[in-house]
């Protein structure tokens, strides 16, 4: 239920359905509005309407049918696997699990393929064994739990902090201080839900990010990043926060993108954590892909 504002006057009723119900898209708006699902004193309203002070929105979202990810043969490039972890190298342009727009060839899928019913059942059947995720075009590593006592365990290094995430990211300008540590909340973009923003006042999580400058060019700085919380789109925003987002980030960065890169220099290079179930201490690391080369070699040769 939404009560109009003064902000709200004369508003759009789809734009200010995606506003207000988080998640929601404004296709997914006008078709609830299509089909009768937004009124007004019980009277269904047009798309078109212009909405008055005062007035009271009732919007019915049904709920999503039941989805269970399913196994596909997709390759993996496994670093590691036992009977209770397997660690992941995961490649640029896949996505995590299954979620709207990409309820297929997903890592879930992949690992359901791979290991068969040995996945922890801790995240359900849409992220079975997913202790932390990486985005879509964030490359790197991974720790996948293969069944809830080693899901447990590995959660609660990630939330008391123990478990150690070192990222390289390639950022647009040169960064001035050799060293810094990022402590600023992150709360969901107020206008744009897709993205996250910093959030000072209001519905936010702490969110802690350290800096260390690898090499500086003309026009990039070569980075680490090493995560002391893990929100989502954490390093993005708290570079883009400090003016030098991640070169070829389409969210974040700048509409025209420095060497026409599509999508972010990112990767999540190491990986340490406590075997859950061992209790043996576990560095993993990896070179940087490809991709993240090619765009490292480029940006020295730019003046």
């Amino acid at each position: 239920m939404i009560t109009i504002t003064a902000e709200s006057v004369n508003k759009r009723i789809d734009i200010l359905l995606t506003e207000k119900i988080e998640g929601l898209s404004r296709n997914n708006a006008q078709r609830l509005l299509e089909d009768g699902q937004v009124t007004i004193g019980g009277q269904p309203i047009k798309k078109n309407a212009r909405l008055k002070l005062g007035d009271i929105v009732v919007c019915i979202v049904p709920s999503p049918a039941p989805y269970t990810a399913v196994a596909e043969d997709i390759p993996l490039d496994i670093i590691y696997e036992d009977n209770d972890i397997i660690v992941i190298n995961k490649p640029r342009g896949l996505v995590v699990h299954p979620a709207a727009g990409h309820f297929n060839g997903t890592l879930v899928n992949a690992l359901l393929h791979h290991c068969g019913e040995s996945l922890s059942g801790i995240g359900g059947v849409q992220r079975p064994g997913i202790v932390h995720r990486l985005d879509k075009d964030t490359s790197g590593l991974m720790v996948v739990a293969k069944n809830d006592e080693a899901h447990q365990g590995l959660s609660n290094q990630l939330s008391s902090r123990k478990m150690g995430r070192v990222y390289q990211a390639l950022c647009v300008g040169r960064i001035k201080s050799d060293n810094q540590r990022i402590d600023i909340p992150i709360g969901r973009h107020p206008k744009d839900r897709k993205k996250m923003a910093v959030i000072t006042t209001g519905k936010s999580r702490e969110a802690v990010t350290n800096i260390s400058v690898l090499e500086r060019f003309s026009r990039f700085t070569l980075i680490e990043a090493r995560l002391e919380t893990g929100r989502t789109h954490q390093i993005r925003v708290h570079l883009s926060y400090l003016g030098h987002p991640v070169l070829g980030d389409p969210l974040y960065g700048p509409k025209k993108q420095p060497l026409g890169l599509e999508s972010q220099i990112l990767h999540a290079k190491a990986l340490s954590l406590v075997h859950p179930i061992t209790g043996e201490t576990m560095n993993f690391e990896t070179p940087l892909p490809d991709y993240f080369t090619e765009a490292l070699n480029k940006s020295k040769l730019m003046k």
